[in-house]
């Protein structure tokens, strides 16, 4: 699909939304303007213009986590140069059956003889309501209550693998060495903690496809990307009422 048309397809409507999902994402200051796709996609627009039924949008004090950590994905930014991925290999020390962030390729006919391809990028989504929390039986993975960052604890991990079976996203795996499950943590242990600002994936992106920092603060890039009015904003799988923190746009 063209992410570019997306507001031309036919809105399948957000009524039957659970009224968590709206309310979470209306505190972000994020309204819900359509379902795309038979539910894995969708759309949301700033809602800016919709303080006055609302009431202000919400402030630092009044976001669940402090930073709040989320990434933009500028999809259509993305040439697949896969410097992102070398990096965070590198960084967080990732084997090479291992993976922290890839990035998904899709061909599709444009015209009889063109075709088009497009770049999307995935990583975990740091959910808000994250099921791989909810199915862990001994807690080796749990959300962070200060960054919101959903972490694992190897050493509680007993490798049942039910985490990777719940995750939307694909996003985790099963690390031989440690001989427990792996993913991206926002390279929380290896720079955020150690005072870097910025993920190695972003760091190391020349196109500027991924833009990370605190969603909670109105001067961050992340905020004010999320927040621009009159733009489409969209996160994966919305069905799954996990509440990612990873947001896609076109640039």
């Amino acid at each position: 699909m063209n992410i570019n048309e997306l507001e031309k397809l036919n809105n399948e409507g957000v009524e039957h939304l659970p009224s968590l999902e709206r309310r979470t994402f209306l505190r972000a200051g994020l309204a819900i303007t359509g379902l795309f796709m038979g539910g894995t996609i969708l759309s949301l627009t700033s809602a800016r213009n919709a303080q006055s039924a609302m009431g202000p949008l919400p402030t630092k004090e009044q976001y669940p986590y402090s930073p709040h950590y989320s990434m933009v994905m500028r999809q259509n930014l993305c040439i697949d140069c896969e410097r992102c991925m070398e990096a965070c290999v590198k960084t967080n020390h990732v084997p090479e059956y291992g993976y922290r962030t890839i990035i998904l390729e899709r061909t599709r006919d444009i015209a009889p003889k063109e075709k088009e391809t497009i770049f999307m990028p995935v990583l975990c989504n740091q959910c808000n309501e994250p099921p791989c929390v909810r199915v862990c039986p001994t807690v080796a993975t749990y959300k962070d209550k200060t960054t919101g960052i959903v972490m694992m604890d190897s050493k509680k991990c007993i490798g049942c693998k039910t985490c990777m079976a719940a995750c939307p996203y694909n996003a985790r795996y099963f690390n031989e060495e440690i001989r427990a499950v792996d993913k991206c943590n926002f390279c929380f242990d290896t720079r955020l903690s150690k005072g870097m600002k910025d993920t190695a994936c972003v760091e190391a992106c020349p196109a500027h496809v991924r833009v990370f920092g605190d969603l909670s603060d109105p001067e961050s890039e992340v905020y004010q990307l999320i927040h621009k009015p009159e733009t489409t904003v969209w996160v994966l799988r919305p069905e799954t009422g996990a509440l990612p923190n990873v947001f896609y746009m076109n640039a």
